[in-house]
């Protein structure tokens, strides 16, 4: 596999462990005050891209995630507060789909067998209230599957690193 494809998988290496979604009173992600559901960012060098994931990390809570926050069908903004955020470092192929450098905001589209990742070039809007397809960079799709334990608060982690590139 050629430097390029390994980096070009990037997105399809990102892993939501758990997922939720949460309401919480408008803030800018700058403010420092404490938020309900709390602002995260985690970052990884992939072969020579640096990967970085900006979002809202709510909590279940007890809730029904796919019923009341999250519900399926619907585009979310992959966590809480402002819409999720994903920059790259250097132009990118998403299951084997040109994606240039730049930040992005990051929505998914949830369902049983399949979710749809979004990748907007508002990057700068709160929630999915605003969201708009033709403002779509792209669009892939991904199976779901089943963290090995369950996660109180939503995590974005890495898998599968591969070097080179």
């Amino acid at each position: 596999m050629s430097a390029g494809r390994k980096q070009g998988r990037l997105a399809a290496m990102l892993v939501v462990l758990a997922l939720a979604g949460g309401v919480a009173a408008a803030q800018k992600r700058e403010n420092k005050e404490p938020r309900v559901s709390p602002n995260a960012a985690v970052s990884q060098t992939i072969g020579t891209t640096e990967v970085t994931v900006t979002y809202g990390r709510p909590a279940v809570k007890g809730r029904n995630v796919w019923a009341e926050l999250a519900p399926y069908g619907k585009v979310w903004r992959t966590g809480a507060n402002e819409c999720a955020t994903i920059t790259f470092s250097k132009n990118v192929l998403v299951e084997g789909q040109p994606l240039a450098a730049g930040t992005y905001g990051l929505f998914t589209i949830p369902s049983e067998k399949e979710w749809t990742w979004i990748f907007s070039k508002n990057a700068s809007q709160w929630g999915a209230f605003s969201y708009k397809q033709a403002d779509d960079a792209l669009r892939v799709t991904s199976k779901p599957h089943m963290a090995h334990h369950p996660h109180e608060w939503l995590t974005f982690s890495f898998e599968k690193l591969e070097s080179g590139g």
